[in-house]
């Protein structure tokens, strides 16, 4: 099947991309106490052994140090925890994250005022600072969360790889899009859950049963193909949606690390859940462009062909299977 082995090159060609790009964000957080004191956790990601990147907070002029920062190093993250004052506080001033412009990772900031009110943002290389505001403001918590969203799809490739199983499997456009529909309600549903608290599972068994949800369906397109048809193919959307419950509690842990805004729950929530959606549907977009266009290219592909892509989705998705459970 040449347009199998023709997005399988592309993939493979992408995947030092994906993967050299620091796609665990670094972390500020700041939590008033008092008018002009606030308790500061700083996260940056490791870089091996007692390594990290070289990220620093500076903040506005004017600001002391109450506390000493205690560092330590857990899981390849270094975080820091200090205390620090400025007179009349931090509103108005301008945060600077030193050295962001030298990396291609992102700082994700959550600023929560005493009276619970919280701003949230995204620095990026291009853009390593942001001013204290007085009140948040709806719109930028709207489009932090919604690129949060989109980003978190686009660079989690388990994700993207069962999604990608679904299309190669799904035969027909009404099936397919009945089928993303199903995953979508899923997902939303655990996702908005979870990150409310009414659901809790534990981050590393969920992970390794979302890898193990991608090797099911990389066999069931297999099966189909040697005319033996799967629960996967006769009801796509049932495997969809049960295994969508799954990739929502994914999503939550990965929107667990960055926080909600509490005055804007619903709000970020939705955004967030949006942005995966962008994200998955563009993903969709894209391959089935690129199925498209390869049909005009005068390559033919051997008998054998076709098995390509349902083995290498398979064998990427069985690694994280024992990795993930490996780190139980």
């Amino acid at each position: 099947m040449k347009k199998a082995l023709v997005i399988l090159v592309l993939l493979a060609a992408g995947m030092p991309r994906l993967f050299a790009h620091e796609v665990r964000p670094a972390y500020l957080e700041l939590r008033q106490t008092s008018p002009e004191t606030y308790d500061a956790f700083w996260k940056v990601p490791g870089q091996g052994e007692n390594l990290r990147l070289g990220l620093y907070v500076e903040f506005p002029e004017g600001t002391t140090n109450v506390t000493v920062p205690r560092a330590t190093m857990v899981n390849n993250a270094f975080t820091e925890r200090w205390t620090v004052k400025r007179t009349g506080g931090l509103t108005g001033g301008t945060i600077h994250i030193a050295g962001l412009t030298a990396t291609m990772t992102d700082v994700l900031v959550r600023l929560e005022r005493l009276d619970g009110s919280t701003q949230v943002t995204r620095l990026t290389p291009s853009a390593p600072s942001f001013v204290v505001e007085a009140a948040p403001r709806a719109m930028q918590v709207a489009a932090t969360y919604l690129i949060l969203g989109g980003e978190h799809i686009l660079l989690g490739i388990d994700h993207l790889l069962f999604v990608l199983a679904l299309v190669l499997l799904v035969k027909g456009w009404k099936r397919l899009i009945g089928t993303i529909t199903a995953f979508t309600l899923a997902h939303s549903l655990t996702l908005a859950l979870a990150t409310l608290g009414f659901v809790h599972v534990p981050g590393p068994p969920v992970e390794a049963v979302i890898a193990l949800s991608i090797v099911f369906v990389a066999a069931e397109i297999i099966r189909g193909r040697e005319g033996k048809p799967g629960l996967t193919e006769r009801a796509p959307w049932v495997v969809a949606f049960a295994f969508g419950l799954l990739h929502g509690l994914g999503f939550a842990g990965a929107l667990s690390e960055v926080g909600l805004p509490q005055q804007a729950i619903p709000l970020a929530l939705l955004f967030f859940n949006v942005g995966v959606e962008i994200g998955q549907l563009a993903f969709i977009a894209a391959v089935l462009a690129l199925a498209t266009a390869t049909r005009c290219l005068p390559v033919r592909a051997p008998a054998w062909g076709w098995r390509v892509m349902p083995y290498a989705i398979g064998s990427v998705a069985i690694f994280w299977v024992i990795q993930r459970t490996a780190a139980f």
